[in-house]
């Protein structure tokens, strides 16, 4: 980004950079916002900011990638629909500043690797890189799981979209060589290593982009929390879908919509799968965490309803190939990637007959990414 950046605000002062990572989420999807248990990973592609501070309260921000800017003040408050990209940044030192952190006026640049709508959490990135910069620049200190919660805060509060915290988390406390066990309540999370051994996690983008803020995402936690609702009226002791057990759940059938019950049946089975996934991985059992990840994609698609025809055909064609251990849709849903368990001398066949094929039926353009755990945000 030091290229664009001098192009767009010339030389002169101290200049900082920050590389913030995507994520896959290896199991646990959706279960953030209930309180309850994700297992994901941070992956090599990200966003990466440059920035330097200014002698007024001004941002002016430059997109490489989409080569659009924006400029506004570092204390303001409005959304700008010309540059939706900007409300990220905004609303990251929005949080900042209503946390009482004192902010200073930038000049930054920032594009990156991560493509957009994919599920691999783009907007966390972009918003722990605007945080970190603008912590160095400012001087101020705080936590990571605190800075992760005031992003999100960003993005539940300022652009509007009601993700949970695991995003942010991970962009933030991803380690190399390790999944990130994470309790959505308390935030207590765990570094769990990925001893993969001859295999990998391959990242497979459909080419459906959703759009989560303008999808069905802020619908489906309204209906968790309906069913919440519904089982607390019974169960006093629930205060989210992460304390509702099945036979809890299955008494409270009959008082709830369809619909409302099946997305809770999903967050119900889905933290089981995470917990049992976790004690998979430790004891080194592959071949059960694919089946935890079959069965994962098989609950997001049937219960959550958040999968699509595209995705449904990966995973199908993903688990004909030999070699596959698991494949599951991963993300918000609507589009976006798959992640799947792959045995590493069957990547290649995997690629040609995979994305040859979704190629041939969809018309859509497939793309594999392959990443090793990476490590979280971290100013360079």
């Amino acid at each position: 980004m030091r290229e664009p950046f001098l192009r767009e605000f010339g030389e002169g002062g101290r200049i900082v950079t920050a590389h913030a990572p995507g994520r896959v989420n290896l199991m646990g999807e959706h279960t953030d916002y209930n309180e309850g248990f994700v297992l994901p990973m941070a992956i090599a592609l990200g966003v990466r900011m440059t920035a330097r501070a200014r002698p007024d309260r001004q941002v002016r921000a430059l997109s490489v990638d989409t080569g659009t800017s924006a400029a506004f003040p570092v204390d303001g408050e409005a959304h700008d629909a010309e540059h939706p990209w900007s409300n990220y940044l905004r609303g990251v030192l929005w949080a900042l500043r209503r946390a009482g952190l004192p902010l200073v006026g930038m000049d930054l640049a920032f594009g990156g690797d991560l493509p957009q709508g994919a599920g691999l959490s783009s907007s966390a990135a972009l918003e722990t890189a605007t945080a970190l910069v603008a912590r160095e620049l400012a001087g101020f200190r705080i936590d990571p799981p605190r800075l992760a919660l005031l992003c999100q805060q960003a993005e539940n509060e300022f652009v509007g979209m009601k993700c949970g915290v695991m995003d942010q988390f991970v962009s933030l406390m991803g380690r190399a060589g390790h999944a990130l066990f994470l309790d959505c309540r308390s935030l207590a999370f765990e570094q769990v290593p990925l001893a993969l051994g001859e295999h990998l996690f391959a990242i497979c983008h459909s080419g459906v982009k959703h759009a989560l803020v303008a999808s069905e995402y802020n619908r489906r936690r309204a209906q968790c929390t309906a069913g919440v609702a519904a089982l607390a009226a019974r169960f006093p002791g629930v205060k989210a879908l992460r304390d509702a057990t099945p036979a809890q759940l299955e008494a409270c059938h009959g008082e709830m919509d369809p619909d409302v019950f099946r997305r809770c049946r999903h967050i119900v089975t889905e933290n089981s799968r995470v917990l049992e996934g976790v004690e998979a991985l430790r004891r080194g059992e592959l071949g059960r965490f694919g089946a935890l990840m079959d069965a994962s994609h098989a609950s997001q698609r049937d219960d959550f309803g958040v999968s699509c025809p595209e995705v449904d055909l990966l995973v199908e064609l993903a688990r004909a190939v030999p070699g596959v251990l698991g494949a599951r849709i991963t993300g918000g849903g609507f589009g976006g990637c798959t992640v799947n368990l792959v045995v590493r001398p069957s990547l290649e066949r995997f690629r040609e007959d995979v994305l040859s094929e979704y190629r041939r039926r969809t018309g859509l353009a497939p793309r594999l990414f392959v990443s090793a755990p990476a490590d979280g945000a971290r100013l360079e």
